[in-house]
């Protein structure tokens, strides 16, 4: 089995403009710039078999280059559930599509839809039972959070790998989009 998405990095210059803003959250497990991206579509632990026929899929999807900025932060969770803190991604109507033929894919694979809303968004840090207070002041601290427009000319197929520091991700497929 394989647990796999689809994702967009975040280029290097866009994660150096978040690092400064990984702090002053107590407990916060802070992501590295090298994992940082915005998912297109969570797939999930499949079989190596059907991850064939999904980069198969994958590989089909057709569209240019997206042009994404970055826009404010939040917080996934309630109360004492809060899990993970982000930045969201301005909305972008190409973005949207990409998404959605990243769904098409995944069934076209024989996967299950995905019927949770797609919110995109940059992981900054998983929490663990976090105090809600130092969520809500780290959020008002960053909350005018705005990137330049970037450009992105590709998206990966990524596997997930449990470690001691949390995940890791590996790029297992690039798919350009021209």
């Amino acid at each position: 089995m394989l647990r796999l998405f689809a994702a967009l990095a975040v280029p290097e210059d866009i994660a150096l403009m978040l690092a400064p803003r990984q702090h002053d959250l107590a407990g916060a497990r802070w992501r590295p710039a090298e994992a940082l991206h915005v998912t297109l579509r969570y797939f999930g632990d499949i079989p190596e078999n059907q991850a064939d026929d999904l980069d198969a899929e994958l590989s089909q999807i057709t569209g240019r280059p997206i042009t994404l900025e970055l826009s404010g932060v939040g917080a996934f969770g309630e109360g004492r559930d809060i899990h993970a803190v982000w930045a969201g991604v301005a909305e972008n109507p190409d973005l949207r599509v990409l998404a959605g033929r990243c769904e098409t894919a995944a069934r076209r694979a024989g996967l299950k839809r995905d019927h949770r809303a797609y919110r995109p968004h940059v992981t900054l840090a998983y929490l663990s039972r976090p105090a809600p207070p130092a969520v809500a002041a780290w959020i008002q601290r960053h909350n005018l959070l705005k990137s330049p427009p970037f450009s992105i000319a590709s998206f990966g197929l990524y596997s997930s790998h449990r470690s001691e520091s949390g995940s890791a991700y590996r790029l297992e497929k690039d798919y350009f989009l021209i």
